[in-house]
């Protein structure tokens, strides 16, 4: 099973992707810079900062070359020089180094680099859900390269957003309901989302992109055997049978089992996983157990990478990123009331 993209490698994305090293694995940009978000127009769109994440095999000799190419979109940190630069990036926080607020071509970019090693590791295991989260929700894919293993990972990240949420919902849903739950899953438990988002971020996401999230979902729902899909009717009926639960919770990234093991398990019990996940499928509260282990995950990795971003930003830059967010986070808010009238 191949994974669907959303292929659009336009002008602006080439000629951006141009002025860094061409050694990229998987390269994508997110975002509100990137697909529309509800309560946004075109113009506002234009405006937003772009998006991206590039995946490399070799982040030291990715980093050696563009800090020849690229010295400028670099904190002070740069003096480290490369190797320390790759070490930054791969032991501290969620594996990704981030340069932000960079001009290039007329737009405002930042970039996150990973290093293909660390990304397979999240999209398997959700180490730290950081870029595995982005990837549950619409991106657009700008580079992929063939390497098999990198490709069952960003397919099987899919099916494990799929199980998780479907032991979070009720017996029927909506598919909006399911794109939501899927949606909020990066962000169940990350302090920014308590000061510095939009607090109607996800349903924003969702709401004008159903089509995208159709695109990257429904051949995985057509082929799963836990749920009844009926994409004309844009309903689901899931398996909520004890039986079922364990086969879902079982098929849970092993990151998220061993959190949820953690919060269940009493300490020096040290009973083994399938036990535990056995008695957690029997608990109504089961789809409350799998959101705090979520939120568990997510939360550790946003502190520690928002810490780590502060020293690869710089402190002038992290001042001007976190104002824009917090002024993004204040229209929200000013937005809702006249959104609860509409409805």
């Amino acid at each position: 099973m191949t994974l669907p993209a959303l292929h659009n490698t336009g002008v602006l994305y080439r000629r951006i992707l141009s002025q860094f090293p061409q050694d990229i694995s998987l390269a994508f940009a997110y975002g509100s810079g990137v697909f529309k978000q509800h309560g946004t127009n075109q113009g506002q769109m234009e405006k937003n900062m772009l998006d991206f994440v590039f995946a490399v095999d070799d982040p030291v000799t990715w980093h050696t070359m563009n800090l020849l190419q690229n010295r400028k979109h670099y904190s002070i940190l740069k003096l480290l020089g490369p190797t320390k630069i790759s070490s930054i990036q791969n032991e501290h926080g969620a594996a990704v180094y981030y340069n932000t607020l960079v001009p290039v071509d007329g737009r405002t970019i930042k970039y996150g680099v990973i290093s293909t090693e660390s990304l397979i590791d999240d999209l398997m295991h959700w180490k730290t859900m950081y870029v595995a989260g982005r990837l549950h929700k619409p991106v657009r894919m700008l580079v992929q390269s063939e390497n098999g293993k990198l490709r069952a990972a960003l397919v099987a990240n899919l099916k494990s957003a799929v199980t998780a949420s479907f032991l979070m919902l009720p017996e029927s849903f909506t598919e909006e309901d399911l794109f939501l739950q899927i949606a909020g899953l990066s962000y169940a438990g990350d302090f920014r989302m308590v000061i510095g988002e939009d607090k109607s971020k996800v349903a924003n996401i969702v709401k004008d992109n159903i089509q995208h999230f159709q695109i990257l979902y429904s051949n995985i729902l057509r082929d799963c055997p836990q749920v009844v899909y009926k994409p004309q009717q844009g309903k689901l009926e899931v398996d909520k049978s004890p039986e079922g639960q364990f086969i879902q919770l079982m098929a849970l990234p092993r990151t998220l089992q061993q959190r949820i093991t953690k919060l269940v398990d009493p300490p020096g019990k040290n009973r083994d996983v399938e036990e535990i996940l056995l008695q957690v499928a029997q608990d109504p509260d089961c789809g409350a157990v799998v959101q705090q282990g979520i939120s568990s995950i997510v939360k550790s990795s946003s502190i520690t990478q928002s810490i780590k971003s502060i020293a690869t930003a710089g402190m002038w830059k992290s001042v001007s990123y976190s104002s824009k967010k917090l002024m993004k986070m204040w229209k929200g808010w000013r937005r809702k009331p006249s959104v609860s009238q509409m409805s």
